[in-house]
């Protein structure tokens, strides 16, 4: 009867789980509204961290960005410089395309396949399967990313990452857009 009891609670938390998630148009009369052509165009900086799944900072880093819209003026070219708290350097380019009203769709190196966004006043989703290298392995991870505008120049990141379905950990990430 316990082991019933078990798989009947684990049964009934998936399903609060699969009901209890948040879409994007919760935020469609949200203040500013948040159009990243825009708010990633230039320069910005941003300061984040990543917690792992029992709440310890693992990593904390710095990201210089540079947005430039390319030759065709469809896409968003943003360059991230990342320098972390043990002094590893990477660099990750995307290429993001609008695709529709509030619609984008993104690649960069380690995205396996294509990264999917939806924007909704301040807020802004997206989601994507990256190749994650972790301690000379590469883990494959889902991340959710939920970026909200605060300001016309502070922008707040949430992201969960999963593998396997079971949440691994958040990176969390502040932007400014203010030139120093």
């Amino acid at each position: 009867m316990k082991f019933a009891g078990r798989i009947l609670a684990l049964c009934g938390l998936l399903l609060i789980w699969g009901c209890s998630s948040v879409d994007i148009q919760d935020y469609q009369n949200t203040n500013p509204e948040l159009k990243i052509e825009e708010y990633f165009a230039g320069k910005s900086k941003a300061w984040g961290v990543f917690q792992d799944r029992f709440g310890k900072v693992r990593r904390s880093f710095v990201v210089e960005i540079n947005g430039d819209w390319n030759e065709d003026g469809q896409t968003l070219v943003l360059t991230e410089d990342f320098i972390y708290d043990d002094g590893e350097t990477e660099q990750r380019v995307w290429m993001i395309t609008k695709t529709g009203d509030g619609s984008y769709l993104g690649k960069a190196d380690g995205v396996v396949g294509t990264a999917r966004g939806k924007s909704s006043g301040n807020a802004f989703n997206f989601k994507y399967t990256f190749d994650l290298p972790v301690e000379g392995k590469t883990w494959r991870v889902t991340f959710d990313d939920w970026m909200y505008l605060q300001d016309k120049n502070i922008l707040f990141n949430k992201a969960t990452i999963r593998r396997w379905g079971f949440r691994i950990g958040d990176v969390y990430i502040f932007f400014d857009k203010r030139n120093d």
